[in-house]
């Protein structure tokens, strides 16, 4: 009896730590319509700033709170919603998704630079001590959370239905003119969500920090409260008591299981459920919820679509983009860049690449979130080094099969849900893949899965300069294939599924069918991709698909155009560049990449400054009357240009 209460004190404390984060998740999203991903970053930051002024620099516990919470969180929530948030009013749906996320990324790119993560820190209790009740030994700090954690709750429930500052609050995000005529600044009250929003974080990642005790690092503070986002999604994204009730049934649930279940596992498995829990909560609080209450809040705006290539142009684009890659196979066959050939680089930036189109295909053309690519890509790898050792068309065949159909068992349960609820599935399913299957050391073994180079029939790609040119081939034909989806019916039945889902299930076809195919075609993509990845590297770790390189790549492609081929090639090729050089750096880059182009709703190539005319590209009006023109964006395959498809 005394476990079990000590169990759900310890349980309490914990789902009251993560109210206090989701509380500030349902302020920010009510208050400007955006779901701050970084939620759990800016608590990370605010714990490390916490150790660094009280241990580092050895002040006082309340000098340090004011400092971090107070000045600190502070600023950095009416900062971030001038300078970012305050443009993404009337946005498409996943630019403020990707902002966020750019901003999670820089957050966590910084804080890597600043502390090492070798280094472990361990942050003492606000409150020392402890006391005996019911027969159990009780901290002092667990009573505090739950104490911080009531009191959030209770004050917020009271600020926004009491109070005429809460009013103007909720209703900033429906219309802010109407606001602004009844004498109220809509800016002034979106700023003051963030600031609650970032300070409620902090909070949380501060409460929360001294209660680990095996010491804060980046990724496991960042991620910490992701049984929050379940927690908010519980409570509708508006409802604070509900909010708070999940969040302490969810730690409750989370400290039984791992206290009662998961003992009685397998060594291996209880590891995999340990990482697991938070993002299976998060999972099934999307996928069970009625979808009539999974609606975005906000207005939103229709973007212009990129012009499609024709067929001709698609074939002379990607027979030009095959010459240069042979020249290039040849000027550069024996050049190396630190100890690695430059043609396997090429290789990684095609692989990457392929996976780049699928993002174009289920995010570009179809609106739909998706930031679990990478996760398909490393299962691709895995089955393809199962089958015959990974040197056989087979195992590529394989890996395209087996992610497409767990694609579209992913999609299933997810059909009904669109923007923000998918990219929160999605982002969900990656990291409990990523915790849970690669990192499991089983899977690809303590030394890494090696994966063999093609071979067929009196053929052999174990070159660098044969293996480059094969995955080349492979990425033109997918590009082919993207291109040619985009011009068919079901290409255009993507951009309408875009464009307006209740217009789409208005006229009677199919929405849910339309979502699975696509999430499932993309996901076959996306194993090929990992396939020849494996091929390429020779071998692949359980490093190689993290959710975080997954979504900073993700983020390489909207900043280049998630609507274009090119886009797709040139993120690629940036992201392994940037590996190379500032490796450290490149959320960092990738962030701020996503950031400064905010007004950009098409990413670089979609930015009228930079067009050019292609030679193979037929002259060609736009649709709305503007002046005939042609992307850079059309150097790869014929690629896209600038006027509306018809």
């Amino acid at each position: 009896m005394s476990n079990f209460l000590q169990f759900t004190v310890f349980g309490i404390m914990l789902g009251a730590g993560y109210a206090i984060a989701a509380t500030g998740l349902v302020v920010t999203y009510t208050t400007s319509g955006v779901f701050n991903f970084a939620q759990g970053a800016v608590g990370m930051i605010a714990a490390f700033g916490y150790w660094e002024l009280v241990s580092a620099h050895h002040q006082p516990t309340l000098v340090a709170l004011l400092l971090v919470l107070i000045l600190g969180a502070s600023i950095a929530g009416a900062f971030v919603e001038r300078v970012l948030m305050r443009r993404l009013h009337g946005a498409s749906a996943e630019r403020p998704v990707m902002v966020t996320l750019g901003l999670m990324v820089i957050l966590t790119g910084l804080a890597t630079v600043v502390w090492s993560p070798t280094v472990q820190r361990t942050v003492n209790p606000q409150i020392n001590g402890q006391f005996r009740l019911v027969g159990i030994n009780i901290q002092y700090q667990y009573v505090l959370i739950i104490g911080v954690a009531i009191a959030v709750a209770a004050g917020l429930r009271l600020l926004f239905y009491s109070t005429r500052t809460g009013y103007a609050l909720r209703a900033v995000v429906d219309d802010p003119e109407l606001l602004g005529m009844a004498g109220v600044s809509p800016n002034r009250m979106s700023q003051y969500g963030w600031i609650l929003g970032f300070f409620m974080a902090a909070l949380s990642g501060v409460m929360l920090a001294p209660t680990q005790t095996t010491g804060i690092s980046i990724e496991s503070m960042t991620l910490l409260v992701v049984s929050g986002y379940a927690a908010a999604i519980v409570g509708r994204l508006k409802h604070i008591p509900l909010t708070f009730a999940a969040a302490i049934a969810i730690g409750l649930a989370e400290n039984y299981i791992l206290n009662y279940i998961e003992p009685h596992l397998s060594s291996s498995l209880q590891r995999d459920v340990d990482v697991s829990l938070p993002m299976i909560f998060l999972f099934i609080a999307l996928v069970t919820l009625p979808s009539v209450r999974l609606r975005a809040v906000g207005r939103l705006t229709s973007m212009r679509a990129p012009r499609v290539a024709s067929g001709k142009e698609s074939l002379i684009g990607g027979a030009a983009f095959l010459v240069v890659a042979v020249v290039v196979s040849v000027a550069f066959a024996s050049t190396n860049i630190k100890g690695t050939t430059l043609l396997t680089l090429g290789g990684m930036v095609m692989c990457l690449a392929i996976v780049g189109l699928s993002l174009v295909l289920v995010t570009g053309y179809s609106g739909q979130v998706s930031l679990c690519q990478f996760s398909f890509m490393g299962i691709g790898a895995f089955v393809m080094g199962k089958v015959a050792g990974g040197g056989s068309l087979a195992g590529l065949l394989a890996a395209t099969a087996v992610c497409a159909g767990i694609g579209a068992l992913v999609a299933l349960p997810t059909i009904r849900l669109s923007d923000l609820y998918l990219a929160l599935a999605t982002f969900a399913f990656a990291d409990a893949v990523a915790q849970g299957f690669f990192a499991d050391g089983s899977v690809y073994g303590s030394g890494g899965l090696q994966i063999a180079r093609i071979t067929l029939p009196g053929l052999s790609f174990g070159g660098d300069t044969a293996e480059f040119l094969l995955v080349t081939v492979f990425f033109v034909v997918s590009a082919w294939l993207v291109l040619a989806i985009r011009r068919s019916l079901f290409g255009r039945r993507l951009v309408a599924v875009n464009d307006s889902p209740a217009a789409y299930a208005t006229v009677g076809l199919n929405i849910g069918f339309t979502k699975v195919a696509v999430f499932a075609i993309a996901a076959g993509m996306a194993g090929l991709a990992g396939g020849l990845y494996g091929t390429v590297q020779q071998i692949v770790g359980t490093t190689d698909f993290d959710i975080f390189p997954g979504i900073i790549f993700v983020l390489f492609v909207t900043i280049w155009g998630i609507r274009t081929v090119s886009g797709a090639f040139l993120a690629a090729l940036t992201y392994v560049a940037l590996n190379q050089i500032w490796p450290s750096s490149i959320g960092i880059f990738a962030g701020l990449g996503v950031i400064l182009i905010g007004r950009a709703a098409n990413g670089i190539l979609g930015i009228e400054a930079i067009h050019v005319r292609l030679p193979w590209v037929k002259d060609g009006g736009a649709t709305t009357g503007e002046a005939p023109t042609r992307t850079f964006g059309s150097l790869a395959l014929g690629g896209e240009g600038s006027r509306a498809a018809s």
